[in-house]
């Protein structure tokens, strides 16, 4: 090879890596691949990039589209309206090409909110076996977005991704909301349903919507632009990161527990006179250790029956809050990093002995109250047979800590998930929205109805294709019921969803019998997903004879000392669900002082009164954060919304 040869192959490789655009090969988003479910019966769209000027022929269903690339190297082609059905492929030819396989045409859904959203099946898996077990259907698909946030620019493109039919193992990854919500809508509909999960965990409702669209919330539009500076946040992060770290260091230094190498607390054969008692589950904090941060060991002895020796266990330990580390026998058995996840740790079939075994739980608690979650179960499941773990423990402090101040979360700031997450589907035709969030918004609830309105239009206006249905969840019950008629920002945050209906194509699922006093995570996401193909068929699908709601409120009529509530979405008529005596009602007069009220159902009204308020001025239903015994339902048994007929705020 002479010189000149030699250079020019260098001159071509040189190239390859630093101008990509000038050789660069056709490129499609990784939203546009095989078995993707492309929007039936609208013209979509498949874009992608490619050189400068490059001549693009896509191929599809006997016709050929043709486009060039635009000075920047972007191309796009409009593929003509096609009825649900397929699977379809698809041939790309430009300096190279590109065949996709098993394309569906049918109903493209965004599902998107934080963490009731993005909770995947592989957590509700105890109680829906079946449903993933016979879960195959080529017809249901999930694209999932990876989690990015970006506050500089709105991304293009997604770093990773494919799409996946459901199925048995598969169907593990899939949003469990998402899931029963397609599962719902095929069934009636038998169209190919595809589902872009793209939700992250804590994400408050301004981190969704886009940095112009903020301009309207000056504090969160400010926010925005302070996390432009990227010195900042790695400021932030290497600084949180040091203060985490000094402090779990600290921690593990004095930690009783490990301080011994030959005998860990953990050991079977350690001696634990003096250890105190705690009943399981609770918190330490209600016992005589009383409010403290650190590390708290458990231990506790049971007896195990020959029948379940030699087999395969779960330990099932609720949850804890926040840390856990878990031996039995002194073999360790599983970790859980955070308070969230049910504990469920597999336990291999030489672990357990006939008789006497031992079972050890390690906890760290950072801040608040530690210990083990009530109302949960806590026990161990070896086929039919279950040893049950509650009641009484030994348990011994390891370590006292100041508490840990919690990590900044650079990822929520408002308009981040925008830009990483939402920017890059734009391009993608789409029937829907579905939407569960509002947690991480629920302490501060009186701009919420103006943030989801503004986050609607700033979806609608993007995507560019109208008045597309976006249908949301309605917050579930959530913390302990109290005894007497409160304020509640859960409750406000309720009346903020519901006056989002307002916005035209609209729909609301109502869960506030669904969800767990003492989880923020409620595991029955089947009813929820199920609600929202309710929601769907009326808003979506135009299936005007299908109730889709429950009763929400209309208009109240003060007669004497008694008020008349109506509603709109009654159905075949109310409901006093469970007996006859409708419950929740509260009632206030000139005091503003609310109290339980009586209340019962005639010709479809609702009548609320008490003997203690002679001249009632105004009514509240279900206004609480747990409202639990509400029961005014339709007679197809959907939930009325809370709802209060006062603007009072709370002094």
């Amino acid at each position: 090879m002479n010189r000149r040869s030699g250079n020019l192959i260098l001159t071509y490789v040189f190239l390859a890596f630093v101008s990509p655009i000038v050789i660069a090969q056709v490129r499609l988003p990784r939203l546009v691949g095989d078995g993707m479910v492309l929007q039936r019966e609208v013209e979509t769209r498949v874009w992608g990039w490619a050189s400068s000027g490059e001549h693009i022929a896509l191929e599809f269903a006997d016709s050929t589209y043709q486009t060039t690339s635009d000075s920047s190297g972007n191309w796009k082609v409009r593929l003509a309206a096609h009825k649900g059905g397929g699977p379809f492929d698809m041939r790309i030819k430009a300096s190279n090409e590109i065949v996709l396989h098993d394309i569906l045409f049918g109903d493209v859904w965004i599902c998107s909110g934080q963490s009731n959203m993005e909770l995947p099946m592989s957590r509700v898996s105890p109680i829906y076996s079946d449903v993933i077990a016979s879960s195959t259907n080529s017809f249901i698909r999930q694209f999932y977005v990876p989690q990015k946030y970006d506050f500089v620019q709105t991304h293009m493109d997604v770093d990773s991704g494919k799409w996946l039919s459901a199925g048995p193992q598969t169907i593990l990854k899939f949003s469990a909301v998402a899931y029963f919500f397609g599962k719902a809508v095929y069934e009636k509909y038998h169209v190919p349903i595809g589902l872009i999960n793209a939700s992250l965990g804590g994400s408050p409702a301004e981190s969704w919507i886009c940095e112009e669209a903020l301009k309207a919330f000056p504090a969160y539009y400010s926010e925005a632009d302070r996390f432009k500076d990227e010195k900042l946040i790695r400021d932030i992060e290497q600084s949180d990161k040091k203060r985490i770290d000094a402090w779990y260091d600290e921690l593990k230094k004095k930690d009783d527990g490990y301080k011994n190498p030959s005998q860990p607390w953990f050991d079977p054969s350690l001696k634990t006179q003096g250890w105190e008692e705690m009943n399981v589950p609770g918190y330490w904090a209600d016992t005589k250790l009383g409010p403290l941060n650190g590390v708290v060991w458990f231990r506790k002895e049971f007896d195990v029956q020959s029948s379940m020796v030699g087999k395969p266990a779960m330990l099932i330990l609720g949850r804890i809050v926040d840390a856990d580390s878990v031996f039995v026998n002194g073999i360790f058995v599983g970790t859980t990093s955070y308070q969230y996840p049910p504990r469920r740790y597999p336990m291999p079939s030489d672990i357990l002995n006939k008789g006497k075994n031992l079972i050890v739980v390690r906890v760290i608690n950072s801040g608040g109250k530690g210990g083990f979650v009530p109302d949960k179960q806590y026990a161990i499941v070896a086929g039919s047979e279950t040893i049950d773990l509650k009641g009484a423990w030994q348990c011994r402090v390891g370590a006292t800590m100041n508490p840990l101040a919690a990590q900044t979360f650079i990822r929520w700031i408002p308009a981040g998930l925008f830009n990483g997450m939402i920017a890059p589907l734009l391009n993608y035709r789409i029937k829907g929205v579905i939407w569960y969030q509002g947690e991480s918004n629920a302490s501060r609830p009186a701009d919420y109805t103006r943030l989801l309105s503004t986050l609607i239009s700033d979806w609608r206006g993007h995507w560019d294709e109208g008045d597309f249905p976006f249908l949301f969840v309605q917050l579930p019950n959530f913390l302990e019921a109290k005894a007497e008629p409160s304020e509640s920002n859960w409750a406000s945050l309720r009346e903020a969803q519901m006056k989002t209906l307002a916005v035209p194509n609209t729909a609301m699922a109502v869960t506030i019998d669904i969800g767990e006093w003492n989880d923020i995570h409620p595991l029955d996401k089947k009813d929820v997903g199920e609600r929202l193909a309710l929601a769907a068929e009326h808003t979506a699908y135009g299936d005007t004879g299908v109730v889709s709601s429950g009763p929400l409120y209309n208009a109240m009529t003060i007669n004497d000392n008694k008020v008349e509530v109506t509603f709109t979405h009654i159905g075949g008529g109310l409901l006093a669900k469970g007996g006859t005596d409708l419950k929740g009602f509260a009632i206030a007069g000139t005091d503003k002082k609310f109290v339980w009220a009586h209340a019962r159902i005639e010709n479809d009204r609702v009548i609320v009164w008490s003997a203690e308020v002679e001249h009632p001025l105004a009514v509240r239903y279900a206004w609480a954060d747990n409202p639990a015994g509400a029961n005014l339902y339709n007679q197809e048994g959907l939930p009325a919304s809370p709802f209060r007929t006062d603007d009072w705020t709370a002094k």
